[in-house]
């Protein structure tokens, strides 16, 4: 929104208007999460300190798998809010006319995590590590899955703009392992429902 001028020499700053939405997204293909493992930052943060390395324990898919996930607060299983943000503001590369300046300051989403409706299976790949090493990860994967994003926006952005950005969003760039955006083809979504609170 462009700044007005009254006089001259006179700057009139429009008011700020603020609005929140829950805005649902439905995936269009599965989800795949993979967080840090307490394990794995642990060995992070020893390496770090410069303790001595411990000899690695055997592989254990399940506890993998469990460690994985993201959970919220109640104890339900999530993602990352900032993924969503994230996600929106590299999509403006896609679209003319936006920057990520602009939506960086535009739009925010509330709270650390959302909550994901599905139900998750374990998945097993092929990985390929440091000096391109192989290793196999046991993660969790979404087959069919939906969230529920609250966003709020201000009045330099409007409502239709924010849902075309998400979709664009979820079509370009995704969220989780192995999506668009790292050139694969998990992860996508799009919008399916818009409530203002």
């Amino acid at each position: 929104m462009p700044v007005k001028t009254t006089n001259p020499g006179m700057l009139e700053i429009p008011e700020l208007k603020i609005r929140v939405v829950h805005i649902k997204l439905v995936g269009d293909s599965p989800l795949i999460v993979h967080a840090w493992s307490k394990k794995a930052r642990q060995e992070m943060l020893d390496k770090q300190m410069g303790k001595a390395t411990a000899k690695k324990a055997p592989k254990d898919p399940e506890q993998d798998y469990r460690e994985a996930f993201y959970y919220c607060e109640d104890g339900r299983y999530g993602f990352p809010a900032v993924a969503f943000k994230s996600a929106a503001v590299d999509a403006a590369s896609q679209l003319s006319g936006l920057t990520k300046v602009f939506l960086r300051g535009a739009f925010h989403i509330l709270g650390e995590m959302v909550p994901i409706e599905g139900e998750p299976r374990m998945r097993e790949d092929m990985v390929r590590v440091g000096m391109g090493t192989a290793d196999i990860r046991f993660r969790p994967e979404f087959p069919e899955w939906s969230v529920t994003v609250p966003v709020r926006f201000s009045s330099v952005i409007t409502l239709e703009q924010i849902v075309h950005l998400f979709n664009q969003a979820g079509f370009s760039c995704g969220i989780g392992e192995w999506r668009p955006q790292k050139d694969g083809p998990f992860g996508m979504y799009h919008v399916s429902d818009v409530e203002e609170l």
